[in-house]
């Protein structure tokens, strides 16, 4: 039998689901993902190129196709909008060079859940496909929380080595406790926990206990039966019942109040749910991830968190560290955030200039990978058709340099916008910095002298109009 013979055998029974198609020319490459997504226990086919894709995905209709961009016949784009054009639902990965992220972006304008930039490692790749899934697959009829598109980008070492000790932990049942300031991305860690784990093909819920009021947060959590108080005019399945056999998120933890604790500690020890007004427990079988931007143990002290719920959560705490500890990771989540918003708003993808990488280094990030995607985001509105500047990843009011050097006597119009004002303070701080030589701060900012005149010229009508 030929390999490419081999390479078209289904692995398992065809009426399984999550069947996924290889598409790659190269024989070598497109064997080891099948085999890579047959240990995940994956129903795999593989293609020798777009046309042999297509003529497949009809008799085999596959959840997942994951295609190499370049191939004879029929190429990776061409093959996205085929497919995407006769089976919408069908999710499909680009595995692209780096030197070719803008074809990756303009892929997932045609509908590309997702890209993988090559050389990749087997590990990415299986936590690429176990994240789809994990998106995908709610058997319950459940509606869990959108994940992520992509995976966790890390070049970090020691964030290399907490996801290396939280891929062993994933595999168990143990009840996890991640800490960690807000917007480093807490949920995205969980995620990729439930993912890797058992129960990667059931239900993931999330619940933020920060955002919902006590009363509410009770009956979202446990449940009520009709008629439990005034307004319960049918029966609620709670958060609890939605996660059985899945993983159940608790957000913000320490939110949540002493009375709704006592109820949580009886759901972990006892795996019985009690609905608000109901006669029976419902019994679950759940994982339960926590999160918290703050020390329990500091709120077990301060008599606002119960010590038997904290010791019970606590089986296997993880700290996720701020984005200023993960210098390395600036550039790299930069540069992504940079193609997902290029992507989301259908605009060409920008270069990022040397200038506008070194102010982000140099920045505190009090809202992590959070405050880093918007940044990032708005800079590429900014930034248009142009490459980003340092100017467009300026400070805004509530940003905070690690360095900075705040202008004395920098004149303060008013203006028409807070992005024009951000433009406006960044010009003259640099003219500040330089000692307003005019050349050394257009060469700084990244723009011509003569924008900088243009941009002076502007700034000293609008004073002469305030001042009228």
């Amino acid at each position: 039998m030929s390999e490419q013979d081999r390479a078209g055998l289904e692995t398992e029974d065809p009426a399984k689901a999550n069947r996924i198609l290889i598409v790659d020319d190269d024989p070598s490459m497109r064997m080891a993902l099948m085999e890579s997504a047959r240990r995940l226990g994956y129903n795999v086919q593989g293609a020798i190129d777009g046309a042999d894709a297509v003529d497949r995905v009809g008799r085999y209709k596959p959840w997942l196709v994951v295609t190499d961009l370049k191939m004879p016949r029929l190429g990776g784009l061409d093959l996205i909008k085929e497919i995407k054009s006769r089976s919408p639902q069908t999710l499909m990965v680009l595995m692209t060079a780096y030197g070719t992220v803008e074809t990756a972006v303009e892929a997932m304008k045609y509908g590309a859940s997702d890209y993988i930039l090559k050389p990749f490692s087997t590990e990415l790749f299986e936590r690429v496909i176990a994240n789809l899934t994990s998106r995908s697959l709610d058997d319950t009829g459940a509606s869990p929380a959108p994940i992520d598109q992509r995976s966790i980008l890390t070049q970090d070492p020691g964030m290399v080595r907490l996801l290396s000790t939280v891929e062993g932990v994933a595999a168990s049942q143990a009840t996890i406790l991640i800490n960690g300031e807000s917007g480093t991305g807490k949920e995205l860690l969980a995620r990729f926990i439930h993912g890797r784990s058992p129960r990667a093909h059931r239900p993931f819920i999330a619940v933020n206990c920060a955002a919902l009021p006590d009363g509410l947060l009770e009956s979202e959590l446990f449940g009520h039966e009709r008629g439990a108080f005034t307004g319960a005019i049918m029966k609620k399945i709670g958060k609890f019942e939605m996660a059985h056999t899945g993983t159940l998120l608790l957000d913000e933890i320490s939110e949540m109040n002493m009375g709704l604790q006592a109820k949580l500690l009886r759901v972990i020890q006892e795996r019985e749910v009690d609905r608000v007004g109901g006669r029976e427990p419902v019994s679950v079988n759940i994982r339960v991830i926590a999160t918290t931007n703050r020390s329990l143990y500091h709120e077990v002290e301060q008599g606002r968190f119960r010590e038997d719920l904290y010791y019970r959560l606590n089986v296997f705490p993880i700290t996720v560290p701020p984005l200023r500890d993960r210098p390395a990771d600036i550039p790299l989540l930069a540069r992504h955030f940079v193609a997902v918003s290029a992507a989301r708003n259908s605009v060409p993808l920008p270069m990022v200039s040397s200038e506008a990488y070194a102010m982000l280094q140099e920045r505190r990030w009090k809202g992590n990978v959070r405050e880093l995607q918007n940044v990032m985001e708005r800079a590429v509105l900014l930034a248009g058709k142009e490459p980003i500047l340092s100017m467009h990843v300026q400070l805004d009011s509530g940003g905070e340099p690690v360095s900075s050097n705040p202008p004395s006597s920098a004149p303060q119009p008013s203006g028409n916008g807070s992005l024009w004002e951000m433009e406006r303070n960044l010009i003259f701080q640099t003219l500040t910095r330089v000692r307003e030589n005019r050349t050394h701060a257009a060469k700084e900012l990244g723009i011509s002298i003569r924008t900088l005149r243009n941009k002076l010229r502007e700034y000293r009508e609008i004073r002469c109009q305030d001042s009228v």
